[in-house]
């Protein structure tokens, strides 16, 4: 019997007997979204790289397959996954990667992971096999399904293969650092955003900004030069750091909220320690409470346009994630129908 054989003999006994299913990889993410509930359904048996294309930049692994042979393989043709996903231990998978679709500083500039996935092979709460999308960017035929399994932690099936576009590494990298506080470091970015610069990633902290300039060597030289400020030495150590969040920021076991709003927003007063990327458009912020601190804070990043995520600690009885609109509600319940109708798949992991 092959993994996929076992995977649908799990699904089917799980259907039939209303059992949930915990669908997991390496499990490096269980803390993100919902506590993780019922049976383990380990999908790292289900591993390899099927095929890669550094020519047409489409990499397709199966689920299981550890996110560092992935890149690893990239690295070797000078490639990355654009969206630079936080491994958060040393066992991530392909599969929880993009079913979290969680990204990390380079983001803002390249596009989320959602943007990335080109096709995408699904076992659903019946047990069949179905197939979205394809391997190249122009067969767009079921798109929209398979970059809508990106980020739905794993309550829609079992996301058995996935097709990713990718990208070469740029040819220079530079980090500059400037002393700068939140509204004048928020205001630099803006300014900076509207400019041809070779921005790749930023984050701002403790009244310090860090910009990332990636491209042509000769482009980030001349963005040195317009821009000023002090080189950082080892630069890809503080972004990893950032990426896999290990920096003194996010020291500590408290509330981690992750806000979600346009970058022009201004400074945000919310009571807690803040950290921003994304040129502004995500925000950082360290805040223990009850439910009311909760509410406030979505109240606030809702009337500026965006969301707010209880990304880490704190107490999850008051949602995760932003509670959905009653209409979009809907469209989420009848997907979950559609896909799942016993509802075995990570029950709770998004929402109640």
């Amino acid at each position: 019997m092959n993994t996929i054989e076992h995977f649908q003999q799990q699904v089917r006994a799980a259907a039939a007997s209303g059992q949930a299913l915990c669908i997991r990889g390496g499990g490096t993410k269980d803390w993100y979204g919902g506590a993780p509930a019922g049976a383990i359904l380990d999908t790292r048996a289900h591993t390899g790289i099927v095929d890669y294309e550094p020519t047409e930049l489409v990499i397709t692994a199966r689920c299981g397959t550890p996110l560092a042979e992935i890149e690893a393989a990239l690295a070797e043709r000078n490639q990355m996954l654009a969206f630079e996903p936080p491994h958060f231990g040393p066992h991530a998978t392909l599969g929880g990667v993009i079913a979290s679709g969680l990204c990390g500083p380079r983001r803002a500039t390249s596009g989320a992971a959602r943007d990335f996935v080109l096709g995408a092979t699904l076992l659903d709460g019946r047990g069949d096999v179905l197939a979205f999308g394809g391997r190249v960017m122009k067969n767009v035929a079921g798109y929209d399904v398979s970059r809508m399994l990106a980020g739905s932690l794993g309550t829609l099936g079992v996301l058995l293969e996935v097709s990713v576009k990718v990208l070469p590494r740029p040819f220079a990298e530079t980090t500059l650092r400037f002393a700068l506080d939140e509204i004048d470091a928020l205001r630099s970015l803006n300014m900076w955003g509207g400019q041809p610069l070779p921005i790749s990633a930023s984050a701002w902290v403790d009244g310090e900004l860090a910009l990332r300039l990636s491209g042509a060597e000769a482009a980030v030289d001349a963005a040195v030069r317009s821009l000023g400020g002090e080189v950082m030495p080892e630069p890809d150590a503080f972004w990893r750091a950032v990426r896999e969040q290990r920096t003194s920021f996010f020291d500590g076991d408290g509330a981690l909220w992750r806000l979600s709003v346009p970058s022009t927003t201004g400074a945000l007063v919310l009571g807690g320690a803040q950290m921003i990327e994304w040129g502004g458009a995500q925000r950082w912020l360290r805040a223990d409470g009850d439910a009311g601190t909760a509410q406030a804070i979505r109240r606030t990043a809702q009337a500026c346009g965006g969301h707010a995520t209880l990304f880490r600690g704190g107490d999850k009885s008051v949602g995760v994630f932003q509670p959905l609109a009653p209409a979009l509600a809907r469209i989420h319940a009848r997907m979950k129908d559609a896909f799942d109708p016993a509802h075995i798949f990570n029950p709770g992991r998004m929402y109640p």
